[in-house]
């Protein structure tokens, strides 16, 4: 068996959580992955966090290794300072002091923190961004979401929600946004709402009403009209939220993450040269797609739990 040091990490999503025993240089030793099965309620998936991270602690005692602490991450509003998670529409929390509880259950050092800050954090260390030190970190998935990393360290907020981009208004007129507001960024650019737009679009002529972001991405690449149209409004209105990020943040490197940055040239080229068009005295930053994939959130709980090591 193996000795050494690792902390415990749990990156948990609305339907399921990825964790991970990882040691200080980043290794990962063992992971797993378990459904969060949200619908279940908050108190049962609070416990299902706990139960597992318990597991994790004790997997790691008996492979012969030793917990130093744990990092959990979470999606929502979290108030990283006081551990707790304020509220979480994916899974149901509110105001749960979810490092306490851990904490007294594992009698571990605990950290708690935001997913995609997180992962930004991860990406802006040992990923894509390791070598700058102001990094954007863009999630675009179901929504849009940030994370500014500066020297290292993720900016939280006043109240624990930075980093919202997916809310900036983009399009006035646009479609209505989950948070009640028209035009956010995230109802144009995400891959839900690529998908969304395709299907409302074209299902008349098709008979289709469902269809993926990556499979208009596909289709945009083969030059089809209909496609080649939604793609081009989502690059745009990225380019819009992110020119107006850099307006405010002045990084040197952007770092796309999350399932709509799998298309690849077939963004990133017409992405760079509508932020170009934008940008007058900014400086443009690099624009790369993020290295660490779907472990960058329990990479980042991971580092979280080894900063609070070091300040303790």
């Amino acid at each position: 068996m193996n000795d050494g040091n690792v902390v415990v990490a749990l990156d948990v999503g609305g339907t399921g959580m990825k964790c991970a025993l990882i040691r200080a240089d980043g290794e990962v030793v063992h992971a797993e992955r378990h459904p969060t099965e949200a619908g279940r309620g908050a108190d049962a998936v609070i416990e299902t966090v706990l139960a597992v991270a318990d597991g994790l602690a004790g997997k790691a005692r008996a492979d012969g290794h030793t917990p130093t602490a744990l990092g959990i991450v979470v999606p929502g509003v979290v108030d990283e300072p006081r551990g707790v998670a304020v509220w979480s529409a994916n899974v149901g929390f509110r105001d749960v002091p979810l490092r306490e509880l851990a904490a007294k259950r594992l009698g571990l050092p605990t950290a708690l923190g935001h997913d995609v800050r997180a992962g930004g954090l991860a990406e802006a260390r040992i990923g894509a961004g390791r070598d700058a030190g102001h990094v954007l970190f863009v999630a675009i998935g179901t929504g849009i979401a940030a994370a500014h990393v500066v020297a290292g360290s993720a900016v939280t907020g006043a109240h624990g929600a930075a980093g919202e981009l997916g809310h900036i208004l983009v399009r006035p007129d646009g479609p209505r946004c989950g948070c009640g507001r028209r035009g956010c960024l995230e109802t144009v650019a995400s891959a839900s709402a690529v998908a969304r737009r395709y299907a409302e679009l074209g299902a008349a002529g098709t008979g289709r009403t469902t269809v993926t972001a990556a499979e208009v991405a596909a289709r945009a690449a083969t030059g089809e009209e209909l496609a080649s149209r939604v793609w081009q409004e989502a690059v745009e209105a990225l380019a819009d939220g992110l020119a107006t990020g850099q307006a405010l943040y002045d990084v040197e490197t952007v770092v796309l993450g999350g399932g709509l940055a799998q298309a690849g040239a077939g963004l990133f080229d017409p992405l760079r040269a509508a932020m170009r068009d934008r940008l007058t005295f900014h400086r443009e930053p690099r624009l790369v797609p993020a290295a660490l994939g779907d472990e960058a959130g329990c990479l980042g709980a991971a580092l979280l739990a080894l900063d609070q090591l070091e300040t303790r």
